[in-house]
């Protein structure tokens, strides 16, 4: 008889991956998640006090302190209730902050981003172990204490420079620069989505040591807008230096002015090389978010000053 084949042996089926069992709540996860909710609250309350509201305590530390909460809380859901309650906090922090309102929305993506991250990686260690769960928050908290007073600060003194080509012999540029800048309409988009603040009138102008330019900013509901005033500090051919003395804008709550200078040079056919450089000391804190963002926000503010100068 024909050899026949031998059955094979019937392999099994790789049965779908089951959905896991929702975890029932205990009072330990209430617990757990209520104290650390009440000491994410109490954070936020001596951040804000202390004057440390715009440091990445609020912005890295706080969202995982509530991700924290829920993450370790059972649930099918974690990602939303981090969602929602992040975005929450957002709106009354935005609230108390007044016009620091513009931080929080800068600082926005962040904290969603590290609020879904800490979700993610505390419930990936949950599953192994609860015990290590509970001792992966101090870890995550550890970047949010750059600029809160405990941890230091990295690089805070920042320097922006912006050049520009324009159609103007030296000397006409010159004369304008000495006629000081005037308000003139916003050109940049980021600027104006953001609703960052600009002057609203200057006062003063001259270039010789010792004067002054007034910088003034619209108030709010909340109060004064504040002005910024800059003193001329150094005029040396194509050259000009400022020193500022006073600043009591709402600016000087993500930044502090430290210096500037103005040079200028010729570029051929009429036309003029002008290039601004502006020291400063970021206000907000991590400094690898904030620092490339403020940088691109105020050279976008440099390059609406040669505009208010009509350097165009």
């Amino acid at each position: 008889m024909p050899e026949q084949d031998e059955p094979k042996p019937e392999q099994d089926e790789p049965k779908p991956e089951q959905d896991e069992p929702k975890p029932e709540r205990t009072i330990a996860n209430w617990i757990l998640a209520g104290l650390i909710t009440a000491f994410g609250l109490m954070v936020f309350t001596v951040a804000v006090r202390d004057g440390h509201a715009d440091s990445a305590l609020l912005f890295v530390a706080l969202p995982v302190i509530l991700a924290a909460a829920l993450a370790l809380t059972p649930g099918r859901t974690s990602h939303g209730r981090v969602f929602g309650v992040t975005t929450i906090a957002l709106l009354l922090a935005a609230v108390a902050l007044h016009e620091g309102a513009i931080c929080v929305l800068l600082a926005a993506p962040l904290v969603y981003a590290v609020a879904h991250g800490s979700t993610a990686l505390i419930r990936a260690v949950r599953r192994s172990s609860r015990t290590y769960a509970v001792i992966a928050v101090p870890l995550l908290l550890l970047p949010g204490l750059e600029g809160s007073g405990i941890g230091p600060r990295i690089d805070p003194v920042q320097s922006v420079e912006v050049t520009r080509v324009v159609g103007l012999p030296p000397e006409e540029v010159a004369a304008r620069i000495a006629a000081g800048p005037r308000p003139a309409a916003i050109r940049s988009a980021s600027l104006r989505l953001l609703g960052v603040p600009t002057p609203g009138h200057v006062v003063g102008d001259g270039v010789e040591p010792g004067d002054r330019w007034a910088f003034g900013y619209h108030g709010s509901a909340h109060g004064p807008g504040g002005h910024l005033l800059a003193e001329v500090e150094v005029n040396e051919p194509g050259h000009l230096g400022f020193r500022f003395v006073e600043d009591t804008s709402i600016t000087g709550r993500w930044l502090t002015w430290q210096h500037a200078d103005l040079r200028w040079q010729p570029a051929g056919s009429d036309r003029t090389q002008i290039r601004v450089t502006v020291r400063y000391e970021r206000g907000l804190d991590p400094s690898w978010y904030f620092g490339p963002l403020q940088n691109a926000l105020l050279g976008e503010g440099v390059e609406h000053l040669l505009d208010m100068m009509t350097l165009r």
